[in-house]
């Protein structure tokens, strides 16, 4: 995994799942097969659409796996006397992805003209305030933190 230097900062703490993100992202973004955009719709939607020309809605899969839409296709080369002359549209195998942030949804899929359609919504986010009592006089970590330790084993 490559280091990210934004994350050798001391007050940066736990993000380590997140830099294991933005590594992924990384590699991912550097194959640009097969070609798609991103764009709002309405108040908090986001529609994925994956330019898929060549292939049949049979051959395509959407899932979710660890946070990351999915999109894989099975072409099935054809078999036949066909000659071209030039063959520009692309229908080999793929794998595209993207990863989605914790609450986002996919509610959508569909298939129109060669392009694959996904829609997504985005959670209305809650800002979350907590108060933390300060204990007096004590040196030694808290009890609480034995006891956090103890559950995340279990």
């Amino acid at each position: 995994m490559t280091r990210f230097p934004l994350f050798n900062s001391p007050f940066l703490l736990g993000f380590d799942e997140f830099e294991r993100t933005l590594d992924r992202v990384t590699k991912a973004a550097n194959d640009g097969y097969p070609p798609y955009n991103i764009e709002q719709i309405e108040e908090g939607g986001i529609r994925i659409t994956v330019a898929v020309a060549g292939f049949d809605v049979s051959e395509l899969s959407v899932s979710i796996e660890d946070n990351e839409l999915l999109i894989r296709s099975e072409h099935k080369e054809e078999k036949g006397d066909r000659v071209f002359h030039h063959r520009g549209i692309a229908t080999r195998k793929f794998e595209r992805r993207f990863v989605l942030a914790d609450g986002i949804e996919v509610v959508d899929a569909s298939f129109d003209n060669g392009l694959l359609h996904i829609d997504l919504v985005r959670p209305n986010v809650e800002n979350r305030i907590r108060k933390i009592n300060i204990r007096e006089n004590l040196s030694t970590p808290s009890e609480a933190i034995n006891v956090h330790a103890k559950q995340a084993d279990v």
